[in-house]
């Protein structure tokens, strides 16, 4: 079953950046892991060699980032942030009242904000399951991870200027 609230958004810009960290990842980066490894191995006892070790647990996160680009970058919606249409929607920036307390939000991948100073809510997140599709002025609640009910409020929706 895949839903758009599933198919991750990026903008052209998040989506060019994630192109070029996803090509040095596979060329440079893994020519550089690699000579690291090689280097440590020539030291010898490799059961003993923190060096070693900690090369190689690098290239198994490098790995994995690189599987985790290759995948959004194959399934995601790229385009300029919706327009605000005070609906909830993966892209736009969110105001509401989170448990008595107002907090903005990006709402989306976390790939999109970049260097913003805005916090990232996925649209998969129990969060963003509860106020997607919302419009502004709609209140609903949804199940923490502890299990209380936690109640929300849309106060403004805004186009990402990224």
């Amino acid at each position: 079953m895949s839903t758009d609230a599933q198919v991750p958004f990026l903008t052209q810009e998040a989506y060019d950046r994630l192109v070029a960290e996803l090509e040095h990842l596979s060329t440079v980066g893994r020519d550089e892991i690699a000579k690291r490894i090689e280097a440590a191995r020539e030291e010898g006892d490799l059961k003993e060699n923190g060096g070693y070790h900690a090369a190689k647990d690098e290239q198994g996160k490098q790995e994995a980032r690189i599987r985790t680009l290759e995948q959004l970058l194959k399934t995601a919606k790229v385009g300029e942030a919706p327009a605000s249409r005070g609906i909830v929607e993966p892209g736009t920036v969110v105001t509401a009242i989170v448990a008595g307390g107002e907090e903005q939000f990006l709402l989306g991948s976390r790939e999109i904000a970049g260097d913003t100073d805005l916090d990232v809510y996925s649209e998969a997140s129990p969060l963003g399951q509860a106020i997607l599709g919302l419009k502004i002025g709609e209140k609903t609640s949804y199940e923490a991870p502890n299990g209380k009910s936690i109640s929300v409020e849309v106060t403004g929706v805004e186009t990402y200027a990224g």
